[in-house]
């Protein structure tokens, strides 16, 4: 599995969060987790007024978007299926998750 690779949702809210997306670096491929970021359909989420923290995108012609917010490391063994791949959108979730982890000086 690689960055940015998206597999189905195998947990307990798979109906409102459908996939998820790896972004943990390749550098950390021997570990047993992978550090992923729900894709939670957009019909769940309604208005999205921060597209940048929360790009919307379609898998397999279900609208997600993506939710830094939820960000959590689950175990290798409990990926589901992937099914396909975000690479070419990477970028923009490299910069949802940096507005989560930027320091705001106010």
């Amino acid at each position: 599995m690689a960055q940015f690779d998206v597999h189905r949702n195998s947990g307990k809210h798979k109906d409102t969060i459908p996939f998820v997306v790896v972004v943990q670096s390749a550098q950390f491929d021997n570990y047993r987790r992978r550090v992923v970021v729900p894709l939670v359909r957009a019909t769940a989420i309604g208005k999205v007024s921060y597209a940048e923290f929360n790009p919307t995108f379609k898998i397999r012609g279900t609208s997600v978007v993506l939710h830094p917010l939820e960000i959590v490391s689950i175990p290798v063994d409990q990926l589901g299926e992937m099914v396909g791949s975000l690479s070419d959108d990477g970028q923009l979730i490299v910069a949802a998750l940096d507005e989560l982890l930027t320091r705001a000086w106010k």
